[in-house]
């Protein structure tokens, strides 16, 4: 599929130098892995500010100067507060949220829109996007006599198909439908083609 609009491909490299790399050494099935730059960039900004804060704190303590304030009033809060109280006990909740959204962000892969294609080059890998992949097949679907609409849905667990026949027998159209549509399903290159599921009906009357 080199040369379409929805086709991604470049060298493998490693996860900390290549935005989509493998999910590990088997790499020729596995999904691409999202760089996840602004969770990482919110994570970095957040710890620096902190980090900066109570550097300066440390520096200006050791220079015999006053420490700041608001540490002050938070070593005391924590001191006082029991641990049953409603602000510590939020807080908790919120630190957990947050290490357990940041704990699925490093597990999943993302990029559920990119399609892993087959592996022909040991060094290459190529994604095809989502959309792209059900515009091929729309069009394709398009081509069978009798034919009037088709929405296509790529999913990760199969290619959900529903088409709208005006003329034609339904059971010739479904024979044409499924034997395009499989056909197209192979050249699109993909290391896990979806199973095809495929609904044809007659259009509805006007006004339903």
């Amino acid at each position: 599929m080199s040369g379409t609009r929805g086709t991604t491909a470049g060298p493998s490299a490693p996860p900390a130098e290549s935005g989509a790399t493998m999910g590990g050494a088997n790499g020729g099935r596995r999904r691409f892995w999202s760089p996840r730059r602004v969770p990482a960039g919110l994570l970095a900004l957040v710890v620096l500010v902190i980090a900066g804060a109570f550097l300066y704190d440390i520096a200006a303590v050791r220079a015999h100067r006053p420490g700041m304030s608001w540490r002050r009033d938070l070593a005391r809060q924590l001191a006082e507060r029991q641990l049953d109280d409603v602000w510590v006990l939020t807080g908790a909740a919120v630190a957990a949220a947050l290490g357990l959204w940041l704990l699925v962000l490093a597990l999943t892969p993302g990029l559920r829109s990119v399609l892993t294609m087959r592996r022909v080059h040991p060094d290459v890998r190529a994604g095809l996007d989502r959309d792209a992949a059900a515009t091929v097949l729309r069009d394709r679907a398009l081509e069978v006599a009798g034919v009037q609409a088709v929405r296509v849905a790529v999913k990760r667990r199969r290619t959900d198909v529903r088409a709208v026949s005006h003329f034609r027998d339904l059971d010739d159209v479904r024979e044409d439908l499924t034997a395009v549509l499989e056909g197209a399903i192979r050249g699109l290159g993909l290391a896990r083609p979806s199973p095809l599921t495929l609904h044809v009906r007659r259009p509805g009357r006007k006004g339903r």
